[in-house]
């Protein structure tokens, strides 16, 4: 027999409703470990290829710049949502090195860290591996909220940017960000617009659930009812509603008139303009809007949409502004560059890069790789993994899903696959940045540094592993077996004395004791 349902919220419109807070609340709750421990996927957008790809299209932004002569002040960069912050890792890594490549004169850049969640920011600040990029002035961080906030303040420089400061474009990184933030859903319908109100109900009493659980156990029911138009004070977001009507074919269209007005808050920062990188699921062609049936809420911890790329591309055109979008592979998410900017289509440098790193292979394209190469791992030898590592610029994650196989092909190589493993994982290990995670990447590591017989690197790995997860017996018993193949013995009783004491219960250390030291 069903359980009677909880309400938590009356019919409200969709943009308004409760869930939103719900949603916002979760990521409060939760913090860093809504990443760390896999409860939001991130790894789409969020890996080292992706971090190479909007370094790419940066750089082609700052050349134009250069090209134009502005470079004397700096060009800041503001990530929406950061979360983890391990894409700008990725970025200013993939960035830092571009630049080094180039013999062109660049104006300075600041990138900056945005979230509402106050654990996060403190995570980004006292992040190691962002230590030195603090130091050098092109990381801060800073608390925005995408539909209040007006200014920048960043914490680190102790300086405020308010509306109409910057003199150079500001650039915008909106990465898995409008899926998440509120949007109007409306029902167009016989070419008339309806607007959309849910109301919530849960399986469990509310007042008992965390955000999580709550998440987990809405029940939403739709309404519509009529639409009065126009229905926003800024004319272009009714110019682009109001089009919609013109849908042959009924449908939900989800509308990110909220995103519009993040848009506009952003770009009143700068008085030279806006570029905003934005990658996501959705859709940006017209055709793509039609006959989406009533929308269900992807859950994944949160909750996230789909985006209408195709209205904030619009947006931008309607203000004399270029867009690009991809011209084919979109199986999997969209990359957009949007140039708010009076002149957006002489900034030449930008889109040939979007062409280059986009539509001519992108993320898009690495991801359908990246699902064959998993189902067929079983069949590749170490040189197309470690051609598919390199595709991949050493991300990681991708690194970590194919480790079993690598550990496999790993126990019988040439002399010359031997170095280049050793090679590729040296890169992967300056690709990873830390937030958290349980896997033991250095550890991983290390074991295949010694089976391959590199016991000077896997020791520096078993060290890292200490440093990042604690001591533990495997790690202190393959350090000593490492000083052993070494002849290092003065150093491998050291540290069998040292794991003996930490450790008394660890039966493996016994072994240690019966090796030949002769």
């Amino acid at each position: 027999m069903q359980s009677n349902l909880f309400k938590v919220e009356s019919s409200q419109l969709f943009s308004k409703s409760k869930i939103w807070e719900i949603n916002r609340d979760f990521y409060q709750f939760r913090g860093i470990s809504a990443f760390s421990d896999a409860i939001v996927p991130h790894y789409l957008t969020s890996n080292s290829f992706v971090g190479k790809t909007y370094a790419e299209l940066l750089l082609g932004f700052l050349k134009d710049l250069a090209v134009k002569g502005k470079t004397k002040e700096t060009v800041y960069i503001l990530e929406l949502g950061a979360g983890h912050g391990r894409l700008a890792f990725h970025i200013l890594t993939h960035l830092q090195k571009l630049i080094q490549e180039t013999n062109l004169a660049l104006p300075p850049f600041c990138y900056v860290l945005s979230d509402i969640v106050e654990e996060n920011l403190s995570f980004f600040h006292q992040h190691p591996q962002f230590k030195t990029f603090y130091e050098q002035g092109i990381l801060d961080v800073s608390y925005f909220d995408a539909i209040e906030s007006d200014n920048l303040y960043l914490r680190n420089a102790k300086m405020l940017i308010r509306p109409q400061d910057l003199e150079q474009p500001i650039i915008a990184i909106a990465n898995y960000f409008f899926d998440s933030i509120p949007n109007e859903l409306f029902l167009v319908k016989e070419q008339e617009l309806s607007a959309c109100s849910i109301s919530l109900e849960s399986n469990e009493n509310p007042a008992a659930l965390n955000p999580e659980e709550l998440i987990k156990n809405l029940s939403l029911t739709y309404r519509n009812s009529p639409l009065d138009i126009p229905l926003y004070k800024n004319p272009i977001v009714n110019e682009v509603l109001e089009a919609y009507q013109q849908l042959t074919s009924d449908t939900y269209l989800f509308f990110p008139a909220q995103g519009m007005q993040c848009i506009e808050n952003i770009k009143q920062l700068s008085t030279a303009g806006l570029l905003l990188l934005t990658m996501d699921k959705g859709f940006h062609e017209i055709g793509e809007l039609e006959n989406q049936k009533k929308p269900d809420m992807v859950t994944h911890g949160s909750f996230s949409i789909w985006v209408n790329y195709h209205a904030l591309g619009t947006f931008c055109e309607k203000q004399g502004g270029t867009i690009s979008f991809p011209s084919s592979s979109t199986f999997h998410l969209e990359l957009g560059a949007l140039l708010f900017l009076e002149d957006g289509a002489s900034y030449a440098q930008t889109t040939g890069a979007y062409q280059k790193f986009v539509n001519h292979f992108g993320p898009d394209d690495f991801n359908s790789l990246k699902h064959f190469s998993y189902a067929n791992a079983d069949m590749l030898q170490v040189k197309e993994l470690i051609a598919l590592f390199r595709l991949s610029a050493y991300d990681s994650s991708f690194f970590i899903n194919f480790f079993p196989r690598l550990k496999q092909v790993a126990k019988a190589v040439t002399f010359k696959e031997r170095k280049r493993i050793a090679e590729t994982m040296h890169h992967v290990w300056r690709m990873y940045f830390s937030i958290n995670e349980k896997f033991d990447l250095p550890y991983a590591l290390a074991g295949i540094f010694y089976d391959l017989g590199f016991y000077t690197d896997a020791l520096n790995y078993f060290q890292h592993s200490i440093n990042l997860h604690g001591p533990k017996p495997d790690a202190y018993y393959n350090i000593a077996l490492s000083y052993y193949q070494l002849r290092q013995d003065k150093l491998f009783f050291e540290t069998v004395t040292k794991a003996k004491a930490a450790f008394p219960d660890y039966e493996l250390l016994k072994n240690l004791e019966q090796l030949d030291m002769s």
